[in-house]
């Protein structure tokens, strides 16, 4: 039980993977676009689509660099897709 506690103390203090801070950048025949602005693309097609900020719960992303797309499910209903 003590080991437990000082593990999670040690997390605390740490931050661990979760509150690391992270850059995420695709890169793809000589291009290299970041994920904030994947996300902020995703999110402004997704509230022109109709639905409300607010309801989202859940986004999956299918990025295809190949075909220069990103396709996007929104609470395992509403489809998408945008450029990269």
């Amino acid at each position: 039980m003590a080991r437990k506690c000082s593990v999670e103390r040690a997390k605390q203090k740490s931050g661990g993977f979760a509150k690391a801070k992270k850059n995420i950048i695709l890169q793809f025949q000589g291009r290299e676009i970041q994920e904030e602005n994947i996300l902020e693309k995703v999110k402004q097609h997704i509230l022109e689509s109709g639905i409300e900020e607010v309801d989202i719960e859940k986004i999956d992303l299918y990025i295809k660099p190949e075909e220069q797309q990103v396709y996007y499910v929104v609470n395992n209903q509403q489809t998408g897709c945008i450029g990269l």
